[in-house]
């Protein structure tokens, strides 16, 4: 390749029945270039039959999640010029330990069905008619809440992720990240049935504290921290009789 061109390899194939392969695309060099312009230009103009997923092109929405020579990336906010190998060539795949639906495109259901899992969904107790719960930005519980908060569920952490990878059945860095930041949500009332969720053989305690979540979170969030305060809080429930 010289140095106005990229040769692009792109995963195709429609999921486990069908195998895939990896198929080659000549691509042009381009200044400021995303990996997910790269992705756009294969489909716009050399093959309109490539599948993939994104909306914002922002870093927003975290849809255009995609596995980038080897590691797990928002390919809207991966500039080609820090990935590309020194011979010009780029390696896209879907996002790892997900079932692909079609190339670039991955079967999100069981990451989001994880959340669930998890129990990370709010409950609260007030009601519309209430006026608003008053709480300190400085307490310990609302600190730890806010770390994990601004979570956008692009599952790059879940692709990262060595333990889901071995045990598909574990809830995974999101889920428990999630869940964390309800623990600490001093307006929620469904904690003791969260860390009940998150307790089991699937849960907190299968995690093997490698951090690849959170050295690759695109949004600066460590899930890794989450899970040990989930193991810590656990294990104190536990102690008192409250599982």
């Amino acid at each position: 390749m010289d140095d106005k061109t990229l040769k692009v390899s792109i995963w195709r194939g429609r999921g486990a029945e069908d195998g895939g392969r990896f198929v080659d695309y000549t691509v042009p060099r381009r200044d400021s270039q995303t990996v997910l312009d790269v992705v756009t230009h294969v489909q716009r103009a050399l093959d309109p039959t490539l599948s993939y997923r994104y909306a914002c092109r922002v870093g927003m929405c975290g849809s255009c999640a995609m596995t980038v020579n080897g590691q797990a990336r928002w390919t809207c906010r991966t500039h080609v010029a820090k990935v590309v190998g020194a011979d010009g060539a780029l390696e896209i795949a879907p996002l790892a330990n997900l079932p692909v639906v079609k190339d670039l495109a991955t079967d999100m259901r069981d990451f989001f069905d994880k959340w669930a899992r998890a129990r990370g969904r709010f409950q609260g107790a007030q009601t519309r008619h209430d006026d608003f719960a008053r709480v300190s930005p400085q307490t310990p519980e609302r600190q730890a809440a806010n770390a994990g908060i601004e979570c956008i569920g692009c599952g790059v952490c879940y692709g990262s992720c060595d333990v889901v990878q071995w045990r598909p059945d574990f809830l995974g860095p999101a889920a428990l990240n999630r869940a964390w930041t309800l623990v600490n949500d001093v307006r929620d009332t469904g904690r003791t049935e969260r860390l009940r969720a998150v307790a089991g053989d699937a849960g907190c305690h299968s995690c093997h504290t490698q951090g690849t979540c959170t050295e690759r979170c695109p949004k600066g969030i460590a899930p890794t921290i989450a899970i040990a305060g989930l193991k810590r809080t656990v294990a104190r429930a536990a102690v008192k009789g409250e599982l």
